[in-house]
């Protein structure tokens, strides 16, 4: 898993599973309280997610809200797309057009 960018615009990619799930959420939560304004995740290079690396982009989202950010994904692979609308989160999370 790698996460490049800053606190307005972060590209994820590799696998967001349990592994990894530790630094991510350190950098993540790092990008939310140093920044203001949207947070941009680009997903494009994201190859998979478990149920862990979800959890580590709901949290993100949370605490985006309690900092009064809104976190934003941006190119969300189709099938983690499918993921998000089966567990309806498609309906809490923001989706860049």
């Amino acid at each position: 898993m790698h996460i490049k960018g800053d606190h307005a615009e972060l590209v994820v990619g590799g696998r967001l599973d349990v592994r990894s799930a530790a630094d991510a959420r350190l950098a993540l939560h790092h990008a939310v309280d140093s920044g203001n304004g949207d947070l941009v995740l680009d997903l494009k290079e994201l190859d998979s997610w478990d149920a862990t690396g979800l959890g580590v982009i709901m949290g993100t989202h949370r605490r985006a809200g309690r900092c009064g950010r809104r976190l934003v994904l941006r190119d969300v692979p189709p099938r983690m797309r499918r993921v998000l609308v089966a567990t309806r989160l498609h309906r809490i999370l923001t989706f860049a057009s």
